[in-house]
């Protein structure tokens, strides 16, 4: 097969072109063909499994609101995870300038000033 793969790839593009990827999903299945779609990211928020797996969550945001996005796929019995808000812009700079890179907070108006941050 190795030798022939980029003639299998073509072939396998020709046919799945035609067909909606559900219908790929569904022949290749009837076939016990390992196979699963690539899912548009509309297709990932609106499927209920994924939110009821706690791979979709709603994030409250001090600043836009309440958004839907992508959580932890990966579930470890004993290390669990909690999906939180981004951080806004600049929100850890004080952490991150003073207290990992040693700067004095007398220097973060000056960076500010000057447009380092």
């Amino acid at each position: 097969r190795l030798p022939k793969l980029a003639k299998m790839f073509q072939l396998i593009e020709e046919w799945t072109v035609t067909l909606p990827k559900w219908r790929v999903l569904e022949k290749l299945t009837a076939h016990h063909i390992p196979c699963g779609p690539i899912l548009s990211p509309k297709e990932i928020i609106e499927d209920r499994s994924l939110a009821d797996n706690g791979m979709i969550v709603e994030v409250d945001h001090p600043e836009r609101g309440s958004f839907t996005t992508v959580g932890n796929p990966l579930k470890l019995s004993d290390s669990p995870t909690h999906i939180t808000t981004p951080p806004l812009l600049g929100q850890h700079n004080e952490d991150i300038y003073v207290h990992e890179l040693g700067l004095s907070a007398a220097e973060l108006p000056q960076l500010k000033e000057q447009g380092v941050i």
